[in-house]
């Protein structure tokens, strides 16, 4: 009698599951198998479906000389005329050299900067200073970019901003206009983009240190290995795979500068360096009002991205384990 009620209640769960038909095709078995996961995922597909992949239908204008009155339907086809415009474009090099030279130094300085703040964080061991210094440096995250370009130009003001102050005060630097000299406006717009997302970059790489095992630093302490040590054989081989994912997010990302920072930050004495592919979308497309010129230049910047992305991609995954698809 014992056996045979052990036997009714194991196999009572078994006779619970869903029946799946093997000759149901595979997408509708893999469905049947994570059906909740895919309704909980539901509402991301809708928005992504509506405000993203729909007005994709808007990049055919791109290949238009497209009149808002005429619409989608009456306008003219010119084809790539509007593409052999911008290649024509007097100042076509200095734009594709003022962005790619932007984005570069931002990824050179701006990226490795969570990591270390991260690492510098992970080694605190004061708990009550360590929660000080994140809440102080999560919160420019949620300044906006207006607030964050409106006290680098209160700070940087000529007469009476507190680093052009500072400077004449300790340095002898007299009559320092920065922000309408355009060889400081790479700098200054890499130091506020580092300033304001620098903490909230880390959380992703505080949460990946707390995945590694304490074990390994004890036995490399055991060993006689230092900090410096633990932080180069434990640290960083560890959250590498996190590393490299987020560069390969930022190389997809490496022509697209942020227009906020830049147009609000850029003075006609720095086009020099501060027109770059977005803030020349903007004059050429929404003040000038020529739609289809402006989605051509922007649809070539987002095919650049688009290429440097694969090719990252495929390089992490010849070179490590580590790729996004």
């Amino acid at each position: 009698m014992k056996t045979k009620n052990t036997a009714v209640v194991d196999e009572a769960p078994i006779e619970s599951l869903p029946a799946l038909n093997k000759r149901d095709p595979e997408w509708l078995r893999r469905f049947k198998d994570g059906k909740y996961l895919f309704i909980l995922v539901l509402p991301s597909i809708i928005c992504l479906a509506l405000f993203y992949y729909l007005p994709m239908y808007g990049i055919s204008i791109a290949f238009m000389d497209y009149k808002p009155f005429l619409g989608f339907i009456k306008s003219d086809w010119v084809w790539f005329e509007n593409f052999e415009r911008f290649f024509k474009y007097r100042f076509f090099w200095r734009t594709i050299k003022s962005t790619f030279l932007l984005s570069f130094w931002s990824l050179v300085w701006g990226f490795p900067a969570p990591i270390v703040f991260a690492l510098l964080l992970n080694e605190v061991t004061n708990t009550k200073f360590k929660k000080f210094v994140q809440t102080v440096s999560y919160m420019p995250h949620f300044y906006s970019t207006v607030v964050v370009v409106g006290l680098f130009t209160l700070f940087l003001a000529p007469t009476g901003g507190l680093i052009t102050r500072f400077l004449s005060t300790y340095f002898g630097v007299q009559n320092l206009n920065i922000l309408v000299d355009a060889k400081y406006f790479r700098t200054i717009y890499i130091l506020s983009e580092i300033w304001q997302g620098m903490g909230w970059g880390a959380i992703i790489y505080l949460a990946a240190l707390t995945n590694i095992d304490p074990q390994l630093y004890e036995a490399a302490v055991v060993d006689g290995a230092g900090k410096m040590r633990c932080m180069w054989n434990i640290t960083l081989p560890t959250i590498a795979p996190t590393i490299i994912t987020m560069l390969l997010l930022r190389m997809g990302q490496l022509f697209n500068v942020g227009f906020e920072r830049a147009f609000l930050l850029q003075t006609p004495s720095t086009y020099e360096t501060s027109d770059i592919i977005s803030t020349y979308v903007y004059r050429r497309g929404l003040q000038a009002n020529d739609f289809s010129y402006g989605t051509a230049v922007d649809l070539f910047n987002s095919i650049i991205c688009l290429i440097l992305l694969v090719v990252s991609n495929t390089v992490s995954k010849r070179v490590s384990e580590t790729s996004l698809w």
